[in-house]
């Protein structure tokens, strides 16, 4: 059961007839901290207030465009 890396992809060895328990378990073993790392970025983000500024004024305009016809 060893793992490649291809295109950071992880490429799982299993035995054949493998169950879902089995293969979980086995993937549980071979992930890293770098595995998890990948999940973790602090990406830039925008105030919850913001977006719902911006979604009150959607729907306002929509009502509006309700309302003539």
């Amino acid at each position: 059961m060893s793992r490649k890396k291809k295109n950071d992809d992880l490429i799982l060895k299993v035995p054949k007839n493998a169950s879902r328990r089995q293969i979980y378990a086995i993937y549980r073993k071979q992930f890293t901290a770098a595995d998890l790392q990948k999940y973790t970025v602090n990406e830039p983000m925008v105030p919850a207030e913001r977006v719902l500024v911006e979604l009150e004024a959607l729907d306002r305009k929509e009502a509006a465009k309700r309302k003539k016809k």
